[in-house]
């Protein structure tokens, strides 16, 4: 035979491998498992934050249906109601509607911001994992 192309090498009796092809292999693991982490941590804090800024949106639009409630206290039951139905009247039922608006917002962001998982939930889970894996590699 040419030395063109080179023979397999022999496996040591038993299918035994030797200590350098375990530890390249290992080393190989540990950095395919590192960073297949690093892209679950990636990708759960994008969603995460997805997620937040939604509730934040319905917070901050709470706060605008709030802040309408005291200019419209004001402003609204004077010019519109104030001739109609008698400015006492007027004010409580504006200040009803507005109220109403800020607590049905500011319920729906509560309940947006409480759908966020704790950070990094699934990296954890797979973390743990990993590390009973380690412990028992053959199991």
């Amino acid at each position: 035979m040419s030395g063109a192309t080179s023979a397999p090498r022999p496996e040591p009796q038993g299918g035994e491998r030797s200590v350098g092809e375990i530890f390249s292999s290992i080393t190989t693991e540990l950095s395919t498992l590192v960073r297949q982490e690093i892209a679950l941590a990636k990708t759960e804090l994008r969603q995460d934050a997805k997620n937040a800024g939604r509730g934040a949106g319905l917070l901050a639009g709470a706060g605008v249906a709030g802040h309408l409630f005291l200019i419209s206290l004001t402003a609204l039951v004077v010019i519109a109601l104030g001739d109609l139905i008698g400015y006492g009247w007027a004010a409580l039922i504006v200040t009803v509607v507005w109220g109403v608006v800020a607590a049905v917002l500011a319920k729906s962001g509560q309940k947006a911001v409480k759908q966020v998982p704790p950070p990094l939930e699934r990296t954890t889970v797979t973390l743990k994992e990993d590390a009973q894996w380690a412990k028992h590699p053959t199991s």
